[in-house]
């Protein structure tokens, strides 16, 4: 029997444990906007850097998925959290991103976010859509062909938005 879930902060150090998750999925050019060739030391600048807080959920000492908490913007907009989550491949449909978004939800809570907000949903993930609206996420705007995805094309992104 497997261990449960464990999510907890990693700092710049421990990157390397995210890195072949975030790799992998940058790489399909299908949910996130970051070039496909971005380099390890740009992505753990970005995702760990503060006020970038990173998290790991793993599981029997394997790294699962991952997910970044920051601010969605600085100085007047920093009562509005924002968030990246990652699974990886071989992992997806085990609610490992609903883990991820409860526990982003709830930290975020306590450290005083009023709201979180993600600004580039791409409309093709739908899987990701229906999820962030089972946890109470609405789409709040829509961005025509925002996106270049690697097979559709120039594709839509949301603009999803929830209260805390």
């Amino acid at each position: 029997m497997s261990s449960p879930l464990a999510i907890r902060e990693i700092h710049a150090r421990g990157f390397a444990r995210a890195w072949q998750i975030f790799r992998a999925v940058v790489a399909a050019g299908d949910t996130y906007s970051y070039p496909p060739d971005i380099d390890e030391s740009q992505a753990r600048a970005m995702w760990t850097t503060p006020p970038s807080r990173c998290f790991v959920a793993e599981r029997d000492g394997e790294a699962l998925g991952i997910y970044m908490l920051r601010p969605n913007q600085p100085g007047l907009g920093d009562h509005v959290a924002n968030c990246g989550y990652m699974v990886s491949p071989h992992a997806r449909g085990q609610g490992i991103a609903s883990a991820m978004c409860e526990h982003s939800l709830a930290l975020a809570r306590r450290a005083g976010f009023t709201a979180m907000q993600y600004n580039f949903v791409v409309s093709s993930n739908e899987g990701a859509v229906r999820l962030w609206q089972k946890h109470g996420f609405a789409i709040v705007g829509r961005v025509p062909g925002a996106f270049r995805h690697a097979r559709l094309g120039p594709t839509d992104v949301f603009v999803m938005h929830r209260a805390l």
